[in-house]
């Protein structure tokens, strides 16, 4: 302990918080999420290399997408959540609906439907974590979890 009793710890990072906001269930709600989501990061200024950067965002636009596509009839707002700790950055998406989503073989010829495989894809890639769980209200929460430092 240094003489004011402290542990002598690092304390928390300047970067680490916990940011939220709501956007309306509609697709031009996509993009601007995704550059929320980019200014915020910058703004604080959380280390992310620039690929870890981008497959973050690409998240954010698949999470917000299902959500606008499979949700907005039963919850016309969703809210995205944005958490920097120390080591990780955690991205979440929750609406009000009941549905829980599952990351599906695509069919070669549909035009969609690959978003959750994608993301699961970039979680794998850097050693992250992601899941969906059920909310207090009878809606749901995507989230996904991503480690700052280098991939092992």
């Amino acid at each position: 302990m240094d003489s004011d009793g402290n542990d002598g710890g690092a304390g928390p990072k300047p970067w680490e918080g916990v940011w939220r906001f709501t956007a309306p269930a509609v697709d031009v709600s996509v993009p601007q999420a995704r550059h929320a989501v980019r200014d915020l990061l910058r703004r604080q200024g959380v280390p992310l290399a620039p690929d870890l950067a981008q497959g973050l965002l690409l998240i954010v636009s698949e999470l917000v997408t299902n959500a606008v596509r499979h949700a907005a009839v039963v919850s016309p707002e969703l809210a995205v959540e944005v958490a920097a700790g120390a080591d990780w950055v955690r991205v979440a998406v929750e609406d009000g609906h009941p549905y829980r989503p599952t990351a599906l073989e695509a069919d070669a010829g549909q035009t969609g439907g690959r978003g959750l495989l994608l993301v699961r894809e970039i979680v794998r890639e850097e050693s992250g974590a992601c899941d969906v769980e059920h909310t207090a209200g009878g809606g749901k929460v995507c989230w996904a979890a991503l480690p700052l430092s280098p991939r092992a």
